[in-house]
This record gives structure tokens, C-alpha cells and sequence, in this order.
């Protein structure tokens, strides 16, 4: 079967017929042809790449161009006074001119996208301002001016908006540091801020930043989350909610543990939602984040030093003054200072219900980062003494996670029931079992009760909320 090529019978001999010459030439031609089109298709894609880059750098040019145009012709002072419609309609009349005069033409698309450009330019945060209004976009992360990152769901991905150079970051940075009143230099090259919707914001730049500068901006929806937008979205259960509600209207000392990122500051802010709107609460933060429905709510915030090294308010500042405004509850952002003694002590003398985030990994660790922040507080106090304080002022840890899928959830809800030694012991009511992953990553898992009933539950029942003891029942 295989004679025909056999050295003793070769192609044009007697035996099996020689092979087509051209059979393997229209095999060669329809691999070329195929070849070819791949080619052609991937050399049409990549001029089309290019001509996309030039259009973009074309129009980043005219952008920069027609901008120090605007800064030369508009009415700066007068920008307050006019209605985004009249802004708008007079910077599109001022690109119109300038483009004419550079005897360049543009199309319908073109010409709306770099007038709402130079709008972002001129009102807003430039090139940030797009994806600000991105509802569906929760961090924004930028790694110097060409590259600038997003978190959706959760998951980072690398965004195709970037800004012109590093001068133009920093004039955006500095835009948005001195409308709150906060300065950022080389003398002093970090800054947190806030923007004008509440999202949080941070930044550092060059020397210490080296590849460009750092900003972080993480924003806070217009729509508050409420509790039963969590249940809703999985963060903890319907019995859950029904303990935390119990917990915060009988005023119970709550402290909101978790990473960075864990859901801590929306957690306080969900919770805050079951105080009585007769109670006068006092905020206070390094920066102004929480968003409290509450109708009589008093808010302060912490102000670092001017350019000589004086007139800083530190929380704690705030904490020592809010003692001495008649609060009923006092909520602090976030204790990470010497502040906690204040905070402890408020929560022992009166000003029960309060509340308060912390960093820390699990319940347990919330109690040693307290321990740690007494002692940095240089406060010489004996361990027991210490610990009795804590163990006397906190009722409940609410330990919020963020998981490797991105998801957020309240891991544990676990109660401060006094001292057993010179240990402060808890008991956990509530935690999320981990059952598998997905092939997808999502985490699998469940809340559950750990059969425990709640050591504060004559106190529920007292104040009119009588929980089913069936919310404690674990599930097998």
C-alpha cells in the first residue's frame, strides 16, 4: 500500500499512479489564501487601532489648545452665576470659534465629546468626571496619569481613560484638596479629602509617589443602603437583621470591625438607620463619610495643621468637646488613635448606644487592637484594668469581611459578656459558614446561628423587642 513511495518504484513507474503535482499545490494555495485573510484582517484591525489612537491624541491636542483658550476668554467669576445650560451652550460656542480659527473640522460625535470634555475640564474633575457619574463604579485608582484602574463587582480592571501628563493630574489633585479647604505640596505630599458627593478621597505625590501620583477615590452611592438592601444583597440574613435592630434601639455599644474595603463605614451607616429620631447623635470623623438618615444629627471633623505646624483638631479633640453638647448617642468614623480612651470612657458615663469602626481581622483582634491603642495612648494602666474597661463599655462586635470573590459579608456578630479572669470573654450569636467555591470563584456559604441565645435578651425584651428564640437555633 505504501509503493509509491518505495526508492524501487518511484513516481512514474509501473504501480500505484504518481501523485497529482498539483494536488498539493491547491492545498498550499487555500492555506495562503486563508493566510492572507488573517493577515489582512489583522492588519486591518491594527490600522484601525491607529487611526482610533491619532483621532484620540488629535483631539486630546485640540482639548489642551481650546482649554487655555476658555481659561483666556471666559468670565471665571462669573461661572457661579450661570446655569450648567448657559455654561454649557457658551463653552460649545467658544470650541466652535477656536476650531474654525484652526481651520479644523470635526464631526457631530467629535464635537459633543470634546465640548462635555471641556466642561469636565472647566466645572468638574477633567478626565475623572466620567467615571464619577459611573454609577456601576465603586473605587477609582490612579497609578500616575496613564493609568488609571476600576473596581466594578468588586473586581479591578484597567480603564482606557488617562490624563494628558502629570501636570495635568495635579492641577486635578489640587482642585480638589483646596475646594475643602486642604493643601497638597511637596512639604507636605499626601492629603485626605472628601468630594462634593462624600466619596472619600486620597492622594500623594512625587517625591514621595516615584512612577507619578497616587489618588484613590472611593465612592459613596447616592441611593443610602439600608438594612434591607444588604439582606437583600446577601451581606447577612433577615434574623440577623432582626438582632442588630434589637441591639441598636436598646442601646447597645456596637463596634464595627473589618478591613480595608470590608463594608465597615456602610455597615455603621446601615445600622444607624434603627436609631430613634428623638435622640441627638453626635459624628465625628477624620473625614466626613457617614451619611445618617437621623433628622437631629451634629457632625464634626478633624482638621490637620497649617503650613507653621499649628491649629490641628484631632478626633480627639472633637470626642472631648461632643462629651459636653448633651449627646445621646456618640458614632466615631473610625478609632485608630488615642482617642479610644475618650470613646471608651463616653460609652461607660452615660452614652450608651454608641457606635464606632475599627480594623481588625476577627472579633478577637478587635479587642487586642483596643488593648493596643490604649497603651500607644501612654496611658499606664494595669492589663485587668484595662481590660475590665473595655470589657464593661463594648456589647457587640459586628465583624465585616470582604471575600476573595469580591462579595461583602458579616462574617460574625458576637457579644462582650464580661471578664473570666484577666480575659475578656465573648460568645458568638451569628457567623458565615464557607461551604466550597465555585468553578465561576464565587464563594459558597450560609449564615447560621451558633445555637447561642443572646445574653442581652431580658434587656431586648424590656425595651419591646421580644426576638423568637428560633433566630438562635443553629442549622445542621
Amino acid at each position: 500500500m505504501f509503493s509509491r513511495f518505495s526508492k524501487t518504484n518511484p513516481p512514474g513507474k509501473s504501480g500505484a499512479p504518481a501523485a497529482s503535482p498539483t494536488a498539493p499545490v491547491e492545498r498550499t494555495g487555500i492555506g495562503s489564501q486563508l493566510a492572507a485573510q488573517v493577515s489582512q484582517k489583522t492588519a486591518a484591525e491594527a490600522m484601525a487601532a491607529d487611526r482610533d489612537k491619532k483621532r484620540k491624541e488629535r483631539l486630546t491636542e485640540l482639548k489642551v489648545e481650546i482649554h487655555k483658550r476658555l481659561l483666556e476668554d471666559l468670565n471665571l467669576s462669573a461661572l457661579e452665576a450661570a446655569s450648567e445650560q448657559q455654561l454649557r451652550t457658551e463653552i460649545s460656542s467658544l470650541a466652535t470659534e477656536a476650531l474654525d480659527d484652526m481651520s479644523v473640522a470635526l464631526n457631530k460625535e467629535d464635537r459633543l465629546a470634546l465640548t462635555q470634555e471641556l466642561y469636565d475640564e472647566v466645572m468638574g474633575l477633567g478626565p475623572l468626571e466620567p467615571l464619577l457619574k459611573d454609577e456601576t463604579i465603586n473605587d477609582i485608582l490612579v497609578n500616575g496619569p496613564k493609568r488609571i484602574f476600576i473596581e466594578r463587582a468588586g473586581k479591578l480592571s484597567l480603564s482606557d481613560v488617562t490624563f494628558r501628563d502629570e501636570r495635568h493630574l495635579l492641577r486635578i489633585i489640587d482642585k480638589i484638596v483646596s475646594a475643602v479647604g486642604r493643601r497638597v505640596d511637596e512639604s507636605n505630599p499626601y492629603c485626605d479629602a472628601r468630594l462634593q458627593d462624600g466619596s472619600r478621597f486620597n492622594c500623594m505625590i512625587p517625591p514621595i509617589a516615584v512612577d507619578g501620583s497616587l489618588v484613590s477615590i472611593r465612592k459613596f452611592k447616592k441611593d443610602k443602603l439600608k438594612i434591607e438592601d444588604l439582606v437583600r444583597f446577601g451581606a447577612f440574613t433577615d434574623e440577623m437583621a432582626a438582632y442588630l435592630q434589637a441591639a441598636v434601639s436598646c442601646r447597645l455599644n456596637i463596634i464595627v470591625s473589618g478591613g480595608t474595603g470590608s463594608g465597615k463605614t456602610t455597615t455603621l451607616n446601615a445600622l444607624s438607620s434603627f436609631i430613634d429620631n428623638h435622640e441627638r447623635v453626635l459624628t465625628i470623623e477624620d473625614t466626613a463619610e457617614l451619611q445618617l438618615q437621623q433628622v437631629h444629627v451634629g457632625r464634626m471633623e478633624s482638621r490637620p495643621a497649617n503650613v507653621e505646624g499649628k491649629g490641628a483638631v484631632t478626633q480627639r479633640d472633637c470626642l472631648r468637646n461632643a462629651l459636653r453638647m448633651r449627646p445621646d448617642r456618640i458614632i466615631v468614623g473610625e478609632t485608630r488613635g488615642e482617642e479610644v480612651i475618650d470613646m471608651l470612657q463616653a460609652m461607660n458615663t452615660g452614652h450608651d448606644g454608641s457606635m464606632t469602626t475599627i480594623h481588625a481581622n476577627n472579633p478577637r483582634d478587635a479587642i487586642s487592637r483596643l488593648e493596643n491603642m490604649v497603651a500607644m495612648a501612654g496611658i499606664e494602666m494595669p492589663l485587668k484594668a484595662m481590660r475590665n474597661q473595655i470589657a464593661s463599655a463594648v456589647n457587640v462586635i459586628v465583624q465585616a469581611s470582604r471575600l476573595q470573590d469580591g462579595t461583602r459579608r458579616m462574617t460574625s456578630v458576637t457579644e462582650i459578656t464580661g471578664m473570666e479572669g484577666e480575659v475578656i470573654s465573648m460568645q458568638e450569636i451569628f457567623r458565615f459558614e464557607r461551604l466550597g467555591v465555585e468553578a465561576s470563584g464565587r464563594i459558597i456559604g450560609r449564615f447560621n446561628a451558633t445555637g447561642i441565645r443572646s445574653t442581652y435578651s431580658d434587656r431586648f425584651r424590656q425595651w419591646g423587642y421580644d426576638l423568637p428564640t428560633s433566630i438562635y437555633e443553629q442549622i445542621v
